[in-house]
């Protein structure tokens, strides 16, 4: 059965990496191979109250993350449906990819350090469509974009889901992990900019017409900013609240959510039908790429019967007893996040490791932060952030593995080193 199970996960990934050769949307392919997968655990598990209370385990949890993501995508479309993001764009005035690239991919790192990984690529994705016009270079700056989030998560607790539960779990804390993972994740950054940074050269940017408004639809200035200001710090404020609440992500990115939707409609409140109803949230909510959300469903549903079956375990125990030294596994660890979901893989190590044999800011967790938050750059499916920049941009994943797999690589490995050296001449 496992081997069935296996060979299933590996054949529908293999049918999402060949989504244009195929001509079968990944979102499809993504349903289809958690509905196979169920359907075989659920024969050979042959007990429906386990199956089902598994099933409402794991839905739950993918539930948190696609209500989180409808939001964070929702906030950008009423913000971008105000011109707010021109707030930003003006104040942008380079005239080399180069350079803008440097901007960004620094911008995304810091960024995604305060809100989350997935709400800063949202974010910052959505802004290149504002910036560059030629489909390519905004191809290439989204592959930069999942890089820097990804590296820009990892080194503070709230930044990654996997350093944020070593956070709640105890194994690591705060201050340490931010002074610890910091410089490895900045090489992490460092590294792919200074290469892409060369083979652009002094490339102009080409930037899209200006958006032609209709005549009585043109938004203020006030409109603009406001609505920038306001939906920025919902994303920004749903890590506070979630620590000051104890409540999950996703209920304050709705609860924000309905912040803005009153706040829009009583700005809007006096004005003509056609106008207000371009500019409401529930038109927004139109406009999102529910594409993309189904294939995230699936996604997560499929790498869920890993887990119940603990196959993702069982090649952990492997990795343990076969290659024995840490820094090795973990790299591993990193790199097998690329293909498969980082979430299930650090919930494995934490059940494998015990905080008695591995203290709190261990190397060993330190380590893991690092490698499970940025490894998954390496594949445009291996993090949230890539899959969110794969809907949002319709991105191939051969493309992406063409393109900036490399890139992810090196700054992976560069930064694992950094983080190496970095601990043997603090230790």
């Amino acid at each position: 059965m496992l081997l069935w199970i296996s060979l299933l996960f590996v054949a529908a990934y293999a049918a999402i990496a060949l989504e244009h050769p195929l001509k079968i949307n990944k979102s499809a392919s993504a349903l289809i191979g958690a509905g196979l997968l169920w359907t075989v655990y659920g024969v050979w598990l042959n007990n429906p109250a386990l199956l089902n209370h598994q099933l409402a385990e794991s839905l739950t949890g993918t539930a948190q993350i696609v209500f989180f993501l409808m939001g964070a995508m929702t906030i950008v479309e009423v913000i971008d449906a105000h011109n707010g993001f021109e707030v930003i764009t003006s104040r942008i005035k380079t005239s080399r990819l180069s350079t803008l690239m440097w901007m960004v991919g620094i911008v995304t790192f810091f960024l995604s350090a305060l809100l989350d990984n997935l709400t800063t690529t949202i974010v910052m994705v959505s802004l290149m469509k504002r910036l560059l016009l030629r489909r390519e270079d905004r191809l290439f700056f989204a592959g930069i974009i999942v890089i820097a989030a990804n590296a820009g998560g990892a080194w503070t607790p709230i930044g990654d889901v996997t350093t944020t539960m070593l956070w709640i779990g105890g194994q690591v804390s705060t201050f340490a992990i931010m002074q610890s993972v910091f410089l490895p994740s900045l090489v992490n950054l460092l590294l792919p900019l200074a290469v892409t940074s060369r083979l652009l050269g002094a490339q102009p940017v080409l930037a899209p017409p200006q958006r032609e408004e209709l005549a009585g639809l043109q938004t203020s200035a006030f409109e603009r900013k406001l609505m920038f200001v306001l939906g920025m710090a919902i994303l920004v404020l749903v890590p506070v609240f979630k620590t000051l609440t104890g409540l999950p992500p996703f209920m304050g990115i709705l609860f924000g959510l309905g912040l803005l939707w009153m706040v829009g409609d009583l700005v809007h409140r006096q004005e003509e039908e056609l106008r207000k109803q371009r500019l409401t949230l529930a038109r927004a909510l139109t406009r999102i790429d529910m594409s993309a959300v189904v294939f995230f469903i699936g996604i997560l549903l499929s790498v869920a019967v890993l887990e119940h079956t603990h196959i993702l375990s069982t090649i952990a125990h492997w990795l343990d007893r076969t290659v024995g030294r840490q820094d090795i596994i973990v790299l591993i660890i990193g790199l097998v996040s690329a293909v498969v979901d980082n979430v299930p893989l650090v919930a494995a190590s934490m059940g494998m490791y015990g905080l008695d044999q591995y203290p709190p800011d261990s190397f060993l967790w330190q380590f893991i932060a690092y490698c499970a938050g940025t490894g998954g750059s390496i594949l445009i499916i291996g993090s949230a952030a890539g899959v969110a920049a794969m809907g949002l941009e319709k991105i191939d994943f051969l493309w992406y593995l063409r393109k900036i797999s490399g890139l992810a690589l090196l700054g992976y490995l560069g930064g694992a080193l950094a983080y190496m050296a970095q601990y043997h001449w603090l230790h």
